[in-house]
């Protein structure tokens, strides 16, 4: 069983805390990743470009010119792809990128970011974050405490303090998310994740409640 070093907020050793080994097995499932970030990805898309084909620009009510004897190609509308002002061929259509994937390989996938976050040391444990009065200068000297300054980082806890989400969202690249909607494709777009012991708990039971790990 792995064990993880808890911090305070003042970036001081409290404790080491045991990781629950049926999640933190160290696996990092590659192709679960690709098809999760896939999903989000995609799910993300617009889909807003648009042509309009021969059938919807206007004009071409007749023949610019009869079949035969004018010494011209023959031409049926003047809305031809051919011609200019003319329809698009086989351009882009409004469309959904969206698809689904499993609920169990998404939830397979977030326990392999968690996995690789741990390989890669990138994982932080603190105990609780509070702040009584909110200001960014308190979020700042957190960080600091921390030695996270200038990182992209996402902040996992049990539930949004109204306080904590006021003093972070002056700072660029960092995040806020409950651990019951975190994702996959969260975890990895993050450099470093700072999760709270609770908010740790709560995503481990999800992930143990809703997928089955038996090998």
């Amino acid at each position: 069983m792995s064990k993880i070093t808890v911090y305070n907020q003042k970036g001081k050793q409290v404790e080491k805390l045991d990781l629950d080994p049926v999640v933190f097995d160290g696996e990092v499932n590659t192709s679960v990743l690709y098809q999760s970030v896939q999903m989000y990805r995609s799910g993300a898309r617009k889909g807003l470009a648009t042509t309009k084909t021969r059938g919807e620009v206007s004009g071409g009510g007749r023949k610019p010119w009869r079949q035969k004897g004018t010494g011209r190609a023959r031409v049926g509308s003047i809305r031809s792809p051919l011609w200019r002002k003319g329809g698009t061929i086989f351009g882009p259509l409004k469309r959904d990128f969206s698809f689904k994937i499993p609920k169990k390989i998404k939830l397979l996938a977030l326990k392999s970011s968690l996995n690789a976050k741990l390989e890669e040391e990138n994982l932080i444990v603190v105990d609780e974050l509070k702040i009584e009065v909110p200001k960014t200068k308190e979020a700042v000297n957190i960080l600091s405490g921390l030695k996270l300054n200038g990182k992209k980082i996402l902040l996992m806890t049990e539930r949004i303090d109204k306080n904590l989400d006021l003093s972070f969202r002056n700072i660029a690249a960092f995040n806020i998310s409950r651990a019951g909607d975190v994702n996959a494709y969260d975890v990895l777009k993050a450099r470093k994740l700072i999760i709270t012991v609770k908010a740790l708990e709560i995503l481990v039971n999800r992930i143990k409640k809703e997928i089955s790990l038996k090998k």
